[in-house]
């Protein structure tokens, strides 16, 4: 399969589309994938929608970090979880998932730095997690012929990385050997409710009568949830990715400082990316929820590059149609896929860090570059669980970058959820609620 995934790359699942169903869940990224795949498992019929194609936008996109250092500690437990799941998963798919165990390293170019990532250690080995930090000397053991003078880090040796847009589809395929179905370039237009109960989804491919749905759609969850009459905050960034040619191999696992982050790739290059710094669109969301978000837009706003207006057609796109009706076209239907442009600037100098960081290699030669909204919530941490206004709904979305690693363990817990079995795990923070009972919001770890 090449890669980006876009709207060209051929469908592998085309239907047909049931009739009906115990659940459907929109949105074929990793969370949906995995909720898929685990609801199979319980012997629930369930139908997966994907408006576009499987893992096309964010979940094929992102570093392909499996990451449980710098967690939210409501979503470290999770995450730990999430961890062994991948171990399992690999046992399953074999070793094209790319799944290895070579550990994330922060970096820290200042003292004060340091002590952020202290205070998150302390608190993390509370948990179990085996996070430590690094000497400047211990730094440079780890990373080969590195140049700058880092003056520590923090290590989590546990943590471990997979090749994101060969893994999601690979997941797909796990869910329909389970017998998940899906369903690719099939928009769900709208819940069907009777009694103000989920009853069925309307598709632009016909109905499926179910009794429950869950939202796992990314970046246009809010878009879909809003015309339910159910709002969320969310908002997208644009992140810029690319991949480097072959090079040697100086550390195994992922590393990031403020300026630069690469991976090792399975093919020998590295995926780098701004350490930290994105681009964000002006659109009406932005400007609605626009207090809600600035304590968060004041502590990162040197990292944000501000554009007045997204491509047409994006979720936040000022012409973007905000109401339809179930039998008209959907602006779900109208993009596929979010392929945006990678901000080629911000590579380039991501280019310049990493030759400066490590002189050995030199400047990486680009082999290929993207972009990909990332879905995020002024908290950075997701809404997961049920509706309460709307019997039948759960919500899973708003993974704020963070989603790949951390998927196949939200995955379960959703299906739990609409299993109505024990989750495992306090979602208290993670309730849609908080956005409306005038709970103050906490944003997550920036480290």
């Amino acid at each position: 399969m090449a890669f980006p995934i876009s709207e060209s790359t051929p469908v592998k699942y085309p239907g047909p589309l049931p009739a009906q169903c115990d659940v459907v869940v929109l949105g074929g990224g990793i969370i949906g994938v995995m909720t898929a795949w685990h609801l199979a498992e319980r012997g629930f019929s369930v139908t997966l929608c994907e408006k576009g194609r499987i893992a096309g936008e964010q979940s094929s996109r992102n570093w392909g970090w499996i990451r449980q250092q710098g967690r939210d500690l409501a979503e470290l437990p999770i995450m730990m979880e999430a961890l062994e799941l991948w171990k399992a998963l690999s046992k399953e798919c074999g070793r094209g998932l790319g799944f290895r165990q070579e550990g994330v390293l922060y970096l820290a170019r200042s003292h004060a730095e340091m002590a952020g990532f202290e205070d998150w250690m302390v608190q993390a080995r509370g948990l179990g997690l085996d996070v430590g930090l690094q000497s400047s000397g211990q730094v440079h053991d780890r990373i080969k012929g590195a140049a700058v003078q880092w003056v520590g880090g923090l290590f989590t040796a546990s943590d471990a990385r997979a090749e994101p847009w060969v893994a999601v589809p690979m997941l797909a395929a796990g869910a329909v050997r389970r017998g998940a179905v899906i369903v690719e370039n099939c928009a769900v237009r709208a819940l069907d409710r009777v009694g103000g109960r989920v009853a069925g989804v309307v598709t632009e491919l016909g109905r499926i009568a179910c009794g429950q749905v869950v939202v796992a759609g990314g970046a246009w969850s809010s878009m879909f949830l809003r015309r339910e009459g159910v709002r969320i905050p969310q908002l997208a960034v644009l992140a810029s990715v690319a991949q480097t040619q072959p090079m040697a191999e100086v550390f195994g696992g992922g590393a990031a400082d403020d300026r630069f982050a690469f991976r090792r790739r399975v093919d020998g290059g590295y995926t780098i990316a701004p350490g930290s710094a994105h681009d964000f669109y002006l659109g009406p969301d932005a400007f609605r929820n626009l207090a809600t978000y600035l304590p968060t837009f004041v502590k990162d706003f040197r990292k944000t590059k501000l554009r007045l207006a997204a491509p047409a057609g994006y979720p936040d796109a000022w012409g973007t149609a905000r109401k339809w009706a179930a039998d008209q076209v959907s602006p779900f239907e109208r993009i596929r896929v979010l392929n945006p442009a990678p901000n080629m600037s911000a590579l380039a100098r991501v280019q310049d860090e990493f030759a400066r960081a490590l002189p050995e290699l030199g400047r990486p030669e680009i082999k290929a570059a993207w972009g990909g909204m990332i879905d995020t919530l002024p908290d950075v941490v997701p809404v997961v669980g049920r509706v309460a206004a709307v019997p039948g709904l759960v919500i899973a979305t708003g993974m704020c970058g963070h989603g790949f690693g951390i998927g196949p363990a939200y995955g379960r817990i959703v299906a739990d959820l609409v299993a109505g079995a024990d989750v495992g795990h306090d979602l208290t923070r993670f309730r849609l609620s908080r956005f409306s009972d005038g709970s103050k919001l906490v944003p997550g770890p920036t480290i």
